[in-house]
């Protein structure tokens, strides 16, 4: 299949908000050959499409629509995207269709009040009565998910505004899951799961040497408690796309990784996830026809070794820029820089086109953090054990966003 340039160039930088979509190009006929497949979320009872629809990056209106009219089920957004226009356009988007679609959405908030208000905005800019899933959000460790957070989860699931409660997680998934599954209030947990965490070395709880963490079985551990299980940025980081323009590449591996992108490495990244059956869904984030419907065939095609192949070719030249979100790094380097996040950061503003929302995460650290400089040491206290050049990266988005 020969690939539009709209398609290789996943995530075009400076999405514009979803403003003028009358301009936007009328979207093709439901397709009727596309075959679908159905798992069940978790304890939920929720049938969705195994993939899903990742809201984020999205600023064409008709795309979503298109989604739900071919027979997507999920649709994943969050109060903080596109500044909460994002929420907005998904709400215009499904306008009757909302009895045959799950919509989840996401809080930041840090408190019962805060939570519960970012709840009563996304219903309004939804346009709907409840949401299906609602998250707190990028909850990295334990004790970010707060006894007031969990009875803000009580309190909306009471007044009917909620269906099911979920807990999003970036990072440190092999103890965030068993955590959550244990704690037993979390309905769905929205996870970090990609062809680049095969395996990855992880500092354990208590264990002072680097072991093995298979991010497979730590989701199959946790689906068994009966939490439904999603998976998010399964083309590690937007990166399986095209990684475009990055100043670590020479022009030769740039080349590499648009050949990659053409013969099929995002939809293997996407077939590598669904292979797993403890995976409930997958959402992935969609911004044109095209990639919707290439996308599509994740559903009805088999991971084959050719995918596993690209994948490979496509992890090695994505490894010194892409973070694991493995945890080696104890999430902070020895001046108090949270490397997992500044690395995310980058990434939303290089691969997803999200400047405006990069800084503003970037921002929302304390002016302390704010303030250092990767160039103020004479050498970095983090030594990636998967490759990535972290002084650099971390450097290049205190440039960009400082």
């Amino acid at each position: 299949m020969k690939l539009r340039s709209s398609r290789r160039n996943f995530l075009a930088t400076g999405l514009s908000l979803p403003a003028a979509l009358g301009a936007q190009a009328a979207a093709p006929a439901p397709a009727n050959d596309v075959k679908l497949t159905y798992r069940t979320l978790g304890r939920t009872g929720l049938k969705v499409t195994s993939l899903s629809f990742g809201c984020m990056t999205t600023s064409d209106q008709s795309v979503i629509e298109h989604a739900a009219d071919v027979g997507i089920v999920h649709f994943d957004t969050a109060r903080s995207y596109q500044n909460g226009n994002n929420e907005r356009m998904v709400g215009a988007a499904l306008k009757g269709r909302r009895q045959r679609v799950v919509i989840s959405s996401k809080s930041d908030g840090k408190t019962r009040q805060e939570a519960l208000a970012d709840l009563d905005t996304s219903l309004r800019e939804l346009g709907t009565d409840h949401l299906d899933i609602w998250y707190l959000h990028m909850k990295n460790e334990p004790a970010e998910v707060t006894g007031d957070l969990l009875e803000a989860q009580r309190i909306a699931k009471k007044d009917g505004k909620i269906r099911f409660a979920g807990v999003s997680t970036h990072f440190n998934m092999d103890r965030m899951l068993p955590y959550l599954a244990k704690l037993g209030q979390t309905d769905v947990a929205l996870t970090t799961y990609n062809f680049a965490m095969r395996s990855v070395a992880a500092e354990m709880n208590t264990n002072t040497q680097a072991s093995k963490t298979d991010m497979t079985s730590v989701i199959r551990e946790a689906r068994k408690s009966g939490m439904g299980i999603v998976a998010m940025k399964t083309m590690a980081g937007g990166t399986s796309r095209v990684q475009r323009g990055d100043r670590l590449y020479g022009a030769e591996p740039q080349a590499l990784v648009k050949q990659l992108s053409r013969e099929g490495a995002p939809l293997a990244a996407i077939k590598w996830a669904l292979r797993n059956e403890s995976l409930d869904t997958a959402i992935v984030c969609m911004t044109d026809h095209d990639q919707l419907q290439e996308n599509l065939r994740a559903m009805a095609e088999p991971y084959t070794e050719k995918d596993d192949r690209l994948l490979a070719e496509q992890l090695a030249y994505i490894g010194p820029i892409y973070c694991r979100m493995c945890g080696s790094c104890k999430g902070v380097c020895d001046k108090g820089v949270p490397v997992p996040d500044m690395l995310r950061f980058l990434t939303y503003a290089e691969s997803y086109g999200q400047f405006a929302m990069a800084r503003d995460r970037f921002l929302e650290l304390p002016e302390r953090v704010r303030g250092i400089r990767c160039g103020d040491c004479a050498a970095c206290s983090v030594d990636c054990p998967n490759g990535v050049r972290v002084r650099e990266r971390v450097s290049r988005a205190q440039e960009l966003f400082g």
